[in-house]
């Protein structure tokens, strides 16, 4: 336990770029690897200084470790279910380091059905408890809303068997595939279903068979906003601030939303107390100098359309429909740090098919 120590003891070297972690981690990973091997005190003497090192490169990364038959030990890194993480932790694993006992993966992958079982606090997930059944919207049919059924549902536990049902399903799907294939999910028992019931090893088939679906019906769909007409609202909130939108009115109409499933918010935060809430005239002109720096990124005829943009209330927020999550991710990322010394900028990533997010800018 002293090496331990000596190792450990050593002035704490900071954590700002990806090439950091890894030197890092290659430093001492002889050392997580007799810990992990040995089994005992994994949670401190490893888990415990692996943990802030990802916190200082980036905020919501999280793991997963298991060692092999052949005592490889094997680092799962995940998102836990944030879209906009996920490009960051494919590029970390893209750039780790080969070592000899260790194997890095991105994601949690997708596990054979008979070997799969999850075990939490007092309950275990399998296809032997697990079924599901599909809920079809009429008005909105590229939805794929599922409904897993746990055998042993009770209410007392709800919040261990809805978790563990959805670890089960990030295992068995992959996690990728998880986050990407299933818009809404909710998990009920027994005698909360409303339909018949299909065992779950048929639901990653099932799954397929929509996204094969959905990709046939928008596959190269393009759109140009050029001739779109947009509509302003102005309005006075309670505490006595304006609030401006400037939205584009014939995108809201589009019958072909769910092609651009993934919706890109940007919030902007600055000091405009004296000002009802809204930013003077140097601040002003910044936020539309960043806001045509990421335009540039996202083109509209590249997938990515800009819906408009909400000021009011000492912040401005501004909205993407975008095909894929991936590219928005990496050009937020850069803008935050650009403009780090200048503007508080953050961002959220999330499905919305339907941009069901909208409707309150849109005509009655």
């Amino acid at each position: 336990m002293s090496f331990f120590k000596n190792i450990f003891n050593k002035k704490e070297i900071s954590i700002i770029t990806v090439n950091d972690f890894w030197n890092w981690f290659t430093a001492n990973e002889k050392t997580f690897y007799a810990i992990v091997k040995n089994g005992q005190h994994t949670e401190t003497d490893f888990f415990d200084k692996l943990s802030p090192k990802l916190e200082q490169l980036k905020a919501g990364i999280y793991y997963v470790a298991g060692i092999s038959k052949e005592n490889i030990v094997e680092l799962v890194f995940t998102p836990d279910g944030v879209i906009k993480n996920i490009l960051f932790i494919e590029e970390l694993i893209k750039v780790a380091p080969k070592l000899k006992n260790w194997k890095f993966t991105a994601l949690k992958s997708e596990i054979a059905i008979e070997n799969l079982s999850i075990r939490m606090a007092d309950f275990t997930f399998s296809s032997k408890n697990l079924s599901f059944y599909p809920i079809e919207h009429q008005n909105q049919p590229d939805e794929v809303d599922i409904v897993i059924v746990y055998d042993d549902y009770n209410e007392e536990e709800q919040s261990i068997i809805v978790n563990g049902s959805f670890v089960f399903l990030d295992n068995y799907l992959g996690e990728l595939n998880s986050v990407t294939t299933i818009d809404n999910a909710a998990v009920v028992g027994k005698a909360q279903a409303e339909k018949e019931l299909i065992p779950i090893e048929k639901l990653k088939s099932y799954l397929v068979w929509r996204e094969k679906e959905f990709i046939e019906k928008y596959n190269g769909l393009r759109y140009n906003t050029e001739n779109d007409s947009y509509s302003s609202l102005e309005a006075e909130l309670s505490n006595g601030n304006y609030l401006i939108a400037t939205i584009n009115a014939t995108l809201l109409e589009w019958d072909s939303k769910a092609s651009h499933p993934w919706i890109l918010n940007v919030r902007i935060n600055y000091d405009g107390n004296s000002n009802n809430g809204m930013p003077d005239t140097p601040t002003y002109e910044l936020l539309n100098i960043m806001e045509d720096e990421i335009m540039e990124e996202l083109k509209d005829f590249e997938g990515y359309l800009n819906i408009g943009r909400q000021t009011a209330d000492n912040n401005r927020e501004i909205y993407f429909a975008c095909q894929d999550f991936r590219k928005p991710s990496k050009v937020l990322d850069e803008i935050i740090k650009k403009y780090d010394t200048k503007l508080a900028i953050s961002y959220d990533l999330y499905k919305d098919k339907y941009w069901q997010s909208f409707e309150r800018f849109r005509s009655n």
